[in-house]
């Protein structure tokens, strides 16, 4: 009688590189959770608040005023033969928007600690989530512009079908910094607080409040790496004809953004890994 044995298969489990690290294909799998958490981040960012969603509105018309005040009647800066306060209130529109996709997703993983805990699924949503939520208040203020430029009689050009690819970039780079940030705001609390002094720093290297004509010639390719720059002035020129149209150099900018995307995601990806540990 002979025996017979049974070999069993070996498993291998190996970590996953490249690409596949990153886990996009889990992404896309949960892509219902993303548009669950997509609605409850906007539903609850204005609960309990006396005027609601009407301040994704009140925030720049009241941030214009402010500024056409200061820099447009005291200071008088010059904005390109264009009203001030529309001149201003374009600019502030992407950077209403980057500034809180930046926030929001840099503290996303803070803010729903209470389901990292519980249950499984891909974390890179979190952040994502946050940054498309700002873009529904960024649609909310577009509404207002359009009715600006019809007050001020301004003309809508071709050049308005570019507005998507500036977004475009100033969503990679504010969901690229959130990617760095957000590991670190689980550990380090005061991460918040120190991208708040960041993004009002930033917003005086960007042309939001004056243009970019007043920056020295020497300090120009310096100050046009900035991918904010690049945003800002692309909407005025597409939406009032201001400036000159983007050429082949903005690309550098928008290659930074792209790497800082990147580098972002592969970190963030590395950091996940023991973000429940820590909460």
């Amino acid at each position: 009688m002979t025996q017979t044995t049974t070999t069993l298969p070996i498993i291998e489990i190996k970590p996953t590189r490249g690409w596949g690290a990153l886990g996009l294909r889990d992404v896309w799998e949960y892509r219902e959770l993303l548009y669950f958490l997509l609605w409850r981040e906007v539903k609850g960012r204005y609960r309990q608040m006396a005027f609601g969603p009407l301040w994704i509105i009140l925030a720049p018309l009241i941030q214009m005023f402010i500024y056409s005040v200061i820099f447009g009647s005291l200071a008088k800066l010059p904005s390109e033969g264009v009203p001030y306060p529309i001149f201003t209130y374009v600019a502030l529109l992407p950077w209403q928007f980057f500034a809180n996709a930046t926030r929001q997703s840099s503290n996303s993983l803070v803010s729903q600690q209470h389901v990292i805990a519980k249950v499984y699924f891909p974390r890179l949503v979190i952040p994502l989530a946050a940054v498309l939520s700002s873009f529904v208040d960024f649609l909310a203020s577009f509404a207002v512009l359009v009715l600006m430029m019809l007050v001020y009689r301004i003309p809508v050009t071709w050049a308005v079908l570019t507005l998507p690819a500036f977004l475009l970039l100033a969503a990679v780079t504010a969901l690229g910094i959130g990617l760095w940030l957000a590991g670190l705001a689980v550990k380090f609390h005061d991460v918040a607080i120190g991208l708040g002094f960041a993004i009002d720093i930033w917003k005086y290297l960007t042309p939001v409040v004056y243009s970019a004509t007043l920056v020295p010639a020497q300090w120009q390719a310096l100050y046009r790496l900035n991918p904010m720059t690049t945003v800002v002035e692309g909407f005025r020129w597409a939406l009032l004809g201001t400036g000159a149209p983007p050429n082949v150099t903005a690309l550098i900018p928008a290659g930074l953004a792209v790497v800082v995307l990147i580098t972002g995601a592969f970190f963030f990806r590395r950091t996940e890994r023991t973000i429940v540990d820590v909460i």
